[in-house]
């Protein structure tokens, strides 16, 4: 089944994800094995790493050049809430939204989550950007915060879950929390978020499976392809509601 990734560390050298060229395209080569088409390159934006879109362009350009055309980069940024990134974010909308035509993705703290940040998205919102906040699932503060998240999509901001929370990669709070957040319809989003070869791969093949084994079909089909290619495209999502089955998530296990 194709599959877009639309968030992963795949550039070599610019943050914790790959070390070298060579993991870059072996991570790139388990992407399209397992059938991913198109991914995304998404380097974080925070304290510890700078983050130079001509860097990023041309470390894209390397990479698709050692790897072949498949799977597809695409331009990207993990960024983080700090004031100078928002400020520059809102100056500069394309700056750090995927190829540059609007998506975000938006990675919170562990230790702290503004009380603004309804007011935050909204200015986002208001020069073009679309905020995904990235992996809410595994994110210690997020995970007791539910109705926050529940206000932020009514507002127009999306959900992305790591893939492998469903399979218990980042133990059982994540797993719990990535079936309630699905089964109450809030995330649009499912991504590697990669960091490697071996731990945290670029490899979606067995989550799209649990995924539409555990909620049908079209919820693999719409989070992993549909929803991700208006991202690459900068078009909204399509407002259809994802029909979940509403089994209990420890019924399955």
């Amino acid at each position: 089944l194709p599959m877009i990734d639309i968030h992963s560390h795949i550039l070599p050298g610019l943050d914790d994800g790959s070390k070298s060229l060579e993991e870059s395209v072996e991570m790139l080569r388990q992407a399209a094995a397992a059938g991913t088409t198109d991914i995304v390159a998404s380097p974080h934006a925070n304290q510890d790493y700078a983050f130079d879109p001509l860097v990023v362009e041309r470390k894209i350009g390397e990479l698709q050049a050692a790897a072949g055309e498949s799977p597809q980069i695409h331009y990207g940024c993990d960024f983080h809430l700090t004031l100078e990134n928002i400020e520059d974010a809102l100056r500069f909308p394309g700056k750090y939204s995927i190829d540059h035509r609007g998506y975000l993705l938006v990675e919170f703290s562990d230790f702290l989550i503004p009380k603004t940040t309804d007011q935050l998205f909204a200015r986002m919102m208001k020069v073009g950007l679309r905020p995904i906040v990235t992996h809410p699932e595994r994110n210690q503060l997020l995970q007791r915060r539910l109705p926050e998240l529940e206000a932020w999509v009514a507002q127009g901001a999306h959900l992305q879950v790591t893939a492998q929370s469903f399979l218990g990669r980042f133990g059982k709070t994540a797993r719990e929390f990535a079936h309630e957040l699905m089964g109450r319809g809030l995330v649009q989003f499912l991504a590697s978020d990669a960091h490697d070869t071996k731990w945290r791969t670029t490899a979606l093949a067995e989550a799209r499976q649990y995924v539409d084994r555990r909620f049908g079909p079209e919820a693999g089909l719409r989070l992993l392809e549909e929803n991700p290619r208006s991202v690459l495209a900068g078009v909204p999502l399509t407002p259809v509601p994802l029909p979940i089955r509403r089994k209990p998530w420890y019924a399955f296990w």
